[in-house]
């Protein structure tokens, strides 16, 4: 386990169950309260995005693989899809950036979309299975 990955667990939000991994640099300027905050507004803001064919907002589904915050309050998000061809592929990554864009105190926003690992349904947490009927 590195720093990165301590200061991720440490500011991780209770609903990072979908699989998403939270990370500021080890050693943040932002006090440890602000990066939470933020993490917390994130989330909330990425599950306000939603593919217009599934009716599970993304951040539930497993899309969202890695939050960074950095110093300077820039924010790099990597995601995935549920396809390569998911016919959202164009739309999705911008509405996670403007999703973001909206959290009080966040800079730039980047958003990668990355295909390793691939998307699978394990991916989902419980609440995207109840609305999908995936048990």
């Amino acid at each position: 386990m590195n720093d990165t990955t301590k200061a991720a667990e440490a500011a991780a939000p209770a609903t990072a169950g979908a699989n998403a991994t939270v990370a500021a640099p080890s050693g943040s300027a932002l006090p440890a309260e602000e990066i939470r905050r933020m993490t917390d507004d994130i989330v909330a803001a990425l599950k306000t995005v939603y593919d217009p064919e599934i009716p599970a907002d993304i951040y539930e589904l497993g899309l969202i693989y890695r939050i960074e915050i950095n110093d300077d309050r820039s924010v790099a998000v990597d995601m995935t899809l549920t396809t390569p061809n998911c016919p959202s592929a164009q739309e999705l990554p911008t509405m996670v950036e403007n999703a973001v864009l909206t959290v009080a105190g966040v800079g730039p926003v980047d958003v990668a979309v990355v295909w390793d690992p691939p998307w699978d349904p394990s991916r989902m947490s419980d609440e995207a299975r109840v609305v999908l009927n995936m048990w």
